[in-house]
């Protein structure tokens, strides 16, 4: 039996992307939309095959036939509504980041553990087979000891300084308060930096920033540099922003014993190469654009650790680390500091 989606948000990403994925998604159905505005929410439910177009959230979560809810609605709602999606026994995937705070991932988190529900947060990168291989390749030692690892995911305008302001309903972008105080590091870099961890399969302890925002004058940056110390030893670099319209959005393994290269996988959504040289293996894999491919394994994955009660590829764990980093990211461009990444525990 097919399993039930619901829509949170009916933006750009939802419904360029997520909708038309679960459409190619098997045992996957869009049972209802959820708009403020009933006429954006009947506009999607048409668009996507949905059963059901809603203006109040909780006449969604009341709907027996969704199982899962995809949020997608502004960032400072998610954990009003992920809270909400868990008590009524809906399962959930949440877009990035997975809140604005440390403290509402963490209610979050006890939500659905209390009420017996996954949560998953929207690291799509996990699912692309090249980034998969080289996470699998580094665990056999394919690399032997993990020494750096270094992403970049940016983009922007020719000849354009300055990045174009979200309009209209995207607006709320701009404001620090609902975006989470981090424009590209929340938009694109937690991205780069989540991949990085699922790859080299360690964890960020320690963040170094310089950013040309989280000041007074320019609150919300566009240009970002980080320094990583992880888990296992390793160290990191992390660069990202919208000014860099030629940025070729890769990441770069080196070890002890070879590097491995995932090419342009981000942009646009699925392509990309896999190149991996080293003592024991030398190889490289070339991957066709596909624009919903991703999202299509995102959704299948998030299915299959519903029916198999497993963790989702990306958990609220990693989502809470993501939120965690970027707090670390944007104390340290105050500051001037290092600033240390603490495992929080959740019972």
């Amino acid at each position: 039996m097919a399993i039930g989606w619901g829509f949170i948000g009916t933006g750009n990403y939802p419904n360029s992307r997520i909708a038309p994925a679960a459409v190619l998604a098997e045992n996957t159905s869009i049972v209802a939309a959820y708009s403020r505005d009933q006429e954006r929410a009947d506009a999607f439910a048409k668009t996507h095959g949905a059963d059901a177009a809603y203006t109040s959230v909780e006449a969604l979560l009341a709907d027996s036939r969704v199982d899962v809810v995809f949020v997608a609605s502004p960032n400072n709602l998610h954990a009003e509504f992920t809270q909400l999606a868990a008590k009524a026994g809906k399962h959930i995937l949440v877009e990035k980041p997975m809140a604005t705070t440390v403290s509402d991932c963490v209610d979050m988190i006890k939500a659905c553990k209390a009420n017996g529900v996954k949560l998953g947060v929207g690291f799509q990168l996990r699912h692309h087979p090249g980034h998969i291989e080289a996470s699998k390749l580094i665990r056999e030692g394919a690399l032997g000891r993990v020494a750096l690892a270094q992403g970049l995911i940016g983009s922007g305008t020719r000849g354009e300084l300055q990045r174009e302001l979200r309009s209209g309903l995207r607006e709320w972008w701009e404001s620090p308060e609902m975006v989470g105080n981090s424009s590209t590091m929340i938009g694109s870099g937690v991205h780069c930096v989540d991949d990085l961890e699922f790859v080299i399969g360690q964890t960020v302890v320690e963040v170094t920033a310089i950013t040309d925002g989280q000041t007074d004058a320019s609150p919300l940056e566009n240009m970002v540099s980080l320094s990583l110390r992880f888990s296992g030893g390793a160290i990191g670099a992390m660069c990202c922003g919208n000014k860099m319209p030629d940025a070729l959005n890769d990441i770069t393994i080196y070890g002890s014993d070879g590097r491995v290269i995932l090419k342009d996988s981000s942009r646009p959504a699925f392509g990309g190469s896999l190149e991996v040289i080293s003592e024991t293996v030398n190889n490289t894999v070339d991957y066709e654009p596909d624009a919903l491919s991703l999202a299509k394994w995102q959704i299948e994955g998030f299915n299959r650790a519903i029916a198999n009660d497993e963790e989702p590829q990306a958990s609220g764990l990693d989502g809470l680390r993501s939120v965690q980093i970027t707090d670390g990211m944007i104390e340290s461009a105050k500051t001037g500091r290092t600033v240390k990444v603490e495992p929080i525990h959740i019972g």
